[in-house]
């Protein structure tokens, strides 16, 4: 499954400067991790997010933003916004910004 290379450069763009941000394929397309935590990713043309608890039905709440769905049992913590959602940088920013406050609080997490 191919993911869109546009949308994961414009997340690079966003996170980049942030030392803590490595990328590694998953669910078919690519994630990226802080300390080694998924963060967010890219599937197809969508964004990934992972939102944690607290944050997650406020955010699952917002225009163009469903719950993650691999499996036939959705992902509590998990998201997917379709492409209409961050259309704008601006927009794609504010979704890091939310998703980012979560993960980094996140303890690190060590290599095998």
């Amino acid at each position: 499954m191919a993911y869109d290379e546009g949308l994961a450069e414009r997340i690079r763009e966003q996170l980049a400067g942030n030392i803590y941000i490595t990328e590694k394929k998953m669910f078919g397309g690519l994630c990226f991790l802080h300390d080694g935590n998924m963060l967010c990713g890219v599937v197809k043309d969508e964004l990934m997010l992972r939102t944690g608890p607290d944050l997650y039905e406020a955010l699952l709440g917002k225009p163009n933003a469903r719950e993650m769905d691999f499996t036939g049992k959705p992902l509590k913590g998990m998201l997917i916004v379709e492409a209409q959602g961050f259309a704008e940088d601006s927009d794609l920013k504010w979704w890091l910004e939310q998703v980012l406050g979560f993960v980094s609080q996140l303890p690190p997490k060590t290599k095998k």
